[in-house]
C-alpha cells in the first residue's frame, strides 16, 4: 500500500475482511466487502490433486461412452488413496476418496479392481470408500457427500460416475442451461468449501465441432459451471486428452491404454507424439510403393488430404521421404547418395573399378517387365538419348529433357539405381539426384 493507514484501519478492514461473504442471509450490505479489505484477505494456496490435470474445485471428465473414462478415474482414486503413481509418472496427494459407482455393481468393482491391485500381495486400501447406491443432488446426496467429507481425517477426492445417475431428474418443464449449470455448480461450491476435489464423469455427444469442448453432451451450462474439462477424445486411431480450466494451463496430452493392466499411461504432448506415429504409418504405407497425397491420407488414415500433403512435404524436408514425380511420394532408395564406385541394381551394390568400367556388364544382366533386355543401352555418349531415360515403360512417367539423367556425351556415368515401381535402370550424371529416384 503507498500510502499510511492507521492502525484503527487496519483493524477495521480486518474485520472486514473475515466478516466479508459469511452472512449469506443477512442485509446487503453485510455482503459487501471492499477492494482493500480483499487486499489483506489471505487464503490457501491451490492444490492440485492430481498435478497438471486435477486441482481443486469440480472437474469434469467427458468421452465416448466405454472408451476407458471410468478406468481412468478408478486408477486415479486407488494412487490418491494408496500413495502411488498414476499415468505412468504422476504421483497425487495422497488421501480419503469417495467413489460413487452409480452405474457399476460390486461384482464388476471388484472385477475392476482385480485388475488395477494385486489380490494377496497386500490389503487393497481402506481409505477408498464406495457406494454403487446413492441418493441424487436434490434428495440428499449432496449433504451425504458433504456428511462423509466431515467424518474422514484427510478428504482429498470425489468421484461421481456418471453425472446422469447423480444429479437432479430433469423434466421438460425445466430450463436446459440453468439446470446444467445447477448440476455442476452445487458439487463445485462443496468442492470450494472444503478444499477438495470432486471428479464428475459424463458423456460426449456424437456429433462433432470445431472446438472439441463444445461436444460436451448437454448445453455449455456444464462447461461454464465446472472448474476444469477434461475431454478423452479418439481421433486417428489414438486418444488424447484435452485439458482447460480456470486454474490450469491448457494442454492436449496423448494417452494410452494398456489391455493386459487396463491402466492409462501419458506418453507426451499430443501434437509429437501424434506427429510420430502419423509419420510412422506414412512410412509404412509407401512400403507398397509410391502414393499421392489423398492415398496417403487413406492409408495412414489421417485427417484429411491437406494435412497429408503438409505431412508429406515436412517428411520429404527432413529426409524421411522423396518426391518420385509430380505429386507422388516414396521412400528413399536405401543407398541412395553412396556413388563410390558402386552400383545399385537390384537391392545389390556392385563394385565399380573407376569411370564406367563394368557398367555395361551390369545392365546386360536389368530386364524390364516383359523380360526384354536392355543390353542395347550405350553407357557413354553412344547413340541418341536412351528411351528409358524419357519414359519409364511401366508407369509412362516423364522424365523430361532438361533434368540431370540426360544422356551425356562429355562426362561418365556415376551412377545407376533403379525406378521405383517397376526397378527399370536410370542414369544419375551429377551425384545429386532432385527428382524421380
Amino acid at each position: 500500500m503507498n500510502k499510511k493507514v492507521s492502525p484503527e484501519e487496519v483493524r477495521r478492514l480486518i474485520e472486514e475482511s473475515k466478516a466479508g461473504g459469511n452472512k449469506a442471509n443477512g442485509a446487503w450490505q453485510e455482503r459487501l466487502f471492499s477492494g482493500a479489505a480483499l487486499q489483506l484477505m489471505t487464503f490457501p494456496s491451490l492444490k492440485f490433486i492430481l498435478p497438471g490435470l486435477i486441482p481443486e474445485g469440480a472437474t469434469l471428465v467427458v468421452s465416448r461412452p466405454k472408451l476407458g473414462k471410468s478406468w481412468f478415474v478408478l486408477d486415479i482414486a486407488i494412487a490418491v488413496a494408496c500413495g502411488r503413481f498414476t499415468l505412468g509418472t504422476l504421483k497425487p496427494a495422497t488421501g480419503d476418496v469417495l467413489f460413487l459407482a452409480l452405474e457399476d455393481g460390486k461384482r464388476r468393482l471388484q472385477r475392476r479392481l482385480d485388475k488395477l491391485l494385486p489380490t494377496f500381495k497386500e490389503e487393497w486400501p481402506r481409505r477408498l470408500k464406495f457406494a454403487t447406491d446413492w441418493p441424487r443432488a436434490d434428495q440428499g446426496g449432496l449433504a451425504d457427500i458433504e456428511n462423509w467429507i466431515s467424518s474422514v481425517k484427510a478428504p482429498r477426492l470425489v468421484i461421481v460416475d456418471t453425472l446422469a445417475q447423480f444429479r437432479k431428474l430433469v423434466t421438460s418443464k425445466t430450463q436446459g442451461y440453468a439446470d446444467d449449470y445447477a448440476a455442476i455448480s452445487d458439487l463445485r461450491r462443496l468442492a470450494s468449501k472444503h478444499n477438495i476435489a470432486i471428479v464428475i464423469v459424463h458423456h460426449d455427444r456424437k456429433v462433432e465441432a470445431d472446438d472439441v469442448f463444445d461436444t460436451v453432451s448437454g448445453t455449455l451450462g456444464l462447461t461454464a459451471a465446472a472448474d476444469t474439462i477434461l475431454i478423452m477424445k479418439r481421433q486417428a486411431g489414438s486418444v488424447t486428452l484435452y485439458v482447460r480450466g480456470r486454474d490450469i494451463e491448457e494442454s492436449e496430452t496423448a494417452l494410452q491404454f494398456t489391455k493386459q493392466t487396463c491402466r492409462w499411461t501419458i506418453l507426451g504432448a499430443a501434437a509429437e507424439v501424434h506427429r510420430s506415429a502419423e509419420r510412422s504409418r506414412v512410412l509404412e504405407a509407401l512400403k507398397d510403393g509410391p502414393l499421392q497425397a489423398g492415398d496417403a491420407c487413406i492409408a495412414a488414415n489421417l485427417r484429411n488430404s491437406n494435412a497429408a500433403r503438409q505431412l508429406l512435404f515436412k517428411m520429404v524436408k527432413d529426409g524421411e521421404v522423396i518426391r518420385t514425380g509430380r505429386g507422388l511420394f516414396s521412400l528413399p532408395p536405401s543407398d541412395a547418395g553412396n556413388i563410390d564406385n558402386k552400383v545399385t541394381v537390384r537391392g545389390q551394390r556392385v563394385d565399380v573399378k573407376g569411370g564406367n568400367a563394368g557398367i555395361t556388364d551390369v545392365i546386360t544382366d536389368v530386364t524390364d517387365v516383359t523380360g526384354e533386355s536392355r543390353s542395347s543401352v550405350a553407357t557413354n555418349g553412344a547413340g541418341p538419348i536412351p528411351e528409358i531415360l524419357h519414359r519409364c515403360d511401366y508407369c509412362g512417367g516423364q522424365f523430361g529433357g532438361m533434368n540431370p539423367w540426360n544422356w551425356p556425351p562429355d562426362r561418365p556415368i556415376r551412377q545407376i539405381l533403379l525406378h521405383h515401381r517397376c526397378e527399370q535402370p536410370w542414369w544419375d550424371c551429377s551425384g545429386q539426384p532432385e527428382g524421380v529416384r
